[in-house]
């Protein structure tokens, strides 16, 4: 919840500064083009899940990248449908690959890095052995 209005209360004034920079007809044309983009983006999505079909199979991406890379695609173009300067800026940039890469990796290292953490401490008094017979009929 608290995010939330977070979000709410940066998106009134970054919304606020740049309306009142621009003008109204401006902010208009501008809230009617971004919305047409992220419609044009979903549209032709295709296109975006072929390249990374592509980058999957030469194996540029692992199964998740390409996951998330579509995730964020996805996300930028229903930001940008979204009224709002703060949304439409963060929809332009998951639209670029570099940005969208930049935050798979940094997600996925994080989690790589926690799930190691979970793990028990071993005692460092016990040591693991494999007891081998030396009789032929257990082999």
């Amino acid at each position: 919840m608290i995010y939330f209005l977070l979000y709410l209360f940066l998106e009134v004034v970054v919304s606020v500064n740049i309306a009142s920079a621009i003008g109204g007809i401006w902010t208009f044309v501008e809230l009617i083009a971004s919305a047409l983009a992220g419609i044009v983006i979903l549209a032709n999505f295709r296109g975006t899940l072929a390249e990374n079909i592509n980058a999957l199979n030469q194996a540029r991406i692992d199964p998740f990248e390409f996951q998330q890379l579509n995730l964020f695609t996805i996300l930028g173009a229903f930001l940008l449908i979204a009224p709002g300067f703060l949304t439409d800026i963060l929809g332009v940039l998951l639209q670029f690959s570099v940005i969208t890469k930049m935050l798979v990796n940094r997600f996925v290292s994080q989690s790589k890095h926690d799930s190691s953490t979970h793990f028990t401490q071993k005692d460092d008094h016990v040591i693991d052995v494999e007891i081998v017979s030396d009789d032929a009929d257990k082999r």
